[in-house]
């Protein structure tokens, strides 16, 4: 497999039934063997995507002194800005070559979870900033509910299994700026190698190439997608869950090459994150004899912190 498979999640919305388990069956495998597909058909336009890389690159052109006026103490970095080098991959001492936004959950209708998550951040020197993000992040979470859907289907729950879990969930939207690189990085990538944390990771098309999965054999494979494709991955808290089934890949974030240095690379992953009350305890239709359970019971909120600070996030 030189390239992640691609998948259209207007068979999943079809009338069709035999289209709807076309994808079921497509994405299910997929996420089995590399744990990565492209996706086409989801619920976030042109338009909106140019608009947003558009207030991105506002934000991240301010002065370093405006953009640290906005990060946040004593909250893992969970909203607002996050400085250049700040955060590391698992097991890395390297700061990875980045800084960073978060946009998090508008919770509606849920008065006890509004009080849990922090509240998001207004950039007031970049107007359109937050509308925009916003408008992306519900977008990209109607998107990642459908996927969820279709995974539910295929491991052999009910189709709607996840909707309570990530319906006001803790989900984040994750606006990226890879500076350009100055000197010899000295052991540092843009991203070193990593699994990510939550249930499925949806990627906006970054601006420049740079993104690899790492394939069961060990071998590196640069991703590749369409303009109007998201690239989605599983994360670790879905493999958890299904007891290692559906896969959450290695992949990594290397730098250019030494003429491409002193271009800037832009990119937006939205991390699905379930609530956190969301047990993570390995599903009973993915516990078999030749498959016995292999992860101890936990939450998703406990799991969440436990990473975080192995991030060095908090402390």
């Amino acid at each position: 497999m030189n390239n992640i498979p691609s998948v259209d999640l207007s068979d999943f919305l079809a009338e069709d039934p035999s289209r709807k388990q076309k994808f079921i069956k497509e994405i299910g495998e997929a996420y089995e063997e590399i744990g990565f597909v492209a996706l086409k058909s989801h619920f976030l336009t042109d338009e909106l995507t140019t608009n947003l890389y558009a207030e991105v690159k506002r934000f991240f052109e301010l002065p370093t002194e405006i953009k640290e006026s906005y990060e946040i103490e004593g909250i893992g970095g969970q909203r607002g800005y996050t400085s250049f080098g700040k955060e590391s991959a698992k097991g890395k001492k390297q700061g990875d070559l980045k800084e960073f936004w978060h946009f998090g959950q508008e919770v509606i209708g849920n008065d006890t979870l509004k009080t849990q998550y922090p509240k998001n951040v207004l950039v007031k020197e970049v107007p359109n900033f937050n509308k925009v993000g916003m408008e992306a992040y519900k977008n990209l979470e109607k998107t990642a509910i459908y996927v969820l859907r279709a995974l539910a289907l295929y491991i052999g729950l009910d189709e709607f299994y996840f909707d309570k879990y990530v319906t006001n969930g803790n989900s984040i939207l994750r606006p990226i700026h890879y500076p350009p690189i100055q000197g010899e990085p000295k052991g540092a990538v843009r991203a070193a190698a990593h699994g990510d944390i939550n249930l499925i990771t949806l990627l906006m098309g970054a601006s420049a190439a740079g993104l690899e999965v790492q394939n069961k054999q060990g071998k590196w494979i640069p991703v590749t997608a369409l303009p109007e494709q998201l690239v989605i991955n599983v994360g670790d808290m879905l493999e958890r869950l299904t007891n290692n089934k559906l896969r959450s890949t290695i992949h990594r974030v290397v730098n250019p090459p030494r003429e491409e240095w002193g271009k800037s690379r832009y990119s937006i992953p939205f991390f699905t994150h379930p609530i956190s009350e969301m047990s993570l305890n390995c599903l009973p239709e993915c516990i078999t004899e030749t498959h016995p359970k292999v992860y101890d019971d936990i939450t998703a909120g406990a799991f969440l912190n436990e990473r975080l600070r192995e991030l060095g996030l908090i402390k």
